[in-house]
């Protein structure tokens, strides 16, 4: 854990690593393995599995669900984890409440809506949104 985290219980954490000035709201759940980077703020009720990383400068909202686990067999991998995918956030994304990402690479600079469900890897910057998740516009990046 990085210096300056600021974790709202009760939450639950398990091996993790989080960076520096980072802020995880009440009633998450955040899984071993998980790397968040410095700065990036989870809000209440998110779960993020296994298998995740999420960059610097992050804005998870509030119920944000991740999965690894893309039920390819027609179930649940039911704890095999050879089965389990990851899923990559850049830095500078933020993302809507009650949003459902997949296991896909997520590029630095972007938007999602709330209640979206990410699909596929996005791979530009901008603002997406809807289910499954789409394109809508450009944002100006720093």
């Amino acid at each position: 854990m990085g210096t300056g985290v600021t974790i709202v219980a009760p939450s639950n954490l398990y091996d993790c690593r989080l960076g520096n000035s980072c802020f995880i709201g009440p009633f998450c759940e955040i899984q071993r393995g998980v790397s968040i980077g410095d700065y990036t703020k989870v809000q209440s009720h998110s779960f993020i599995c296994e298998l995740v990383t999420i960059g610097s400068h992050c804005f998870i909202g509030h119920g944000v669900m991740f999965t690894n686990d893309r039920l390819a067999s027609g179930g649940p991998a039911m704890g095999d984890r050879t089965k389990w995918q990851s899923t990559h956030v850049g830095d500078h994304v933020s993302i809507g409440s009650n949003a459902t990402i997949l296991p896909v690479s997520i590029c630095s600079h972007v938007v999602i809506g709330a209640g979206s469900v990410v699909t596929k890897d996005i791979t530009k910057p901008g603002v997406y949104a809807g289910n499954p998740a789409r394109f809508l516009r450009d944002i100006s990046v720093p």
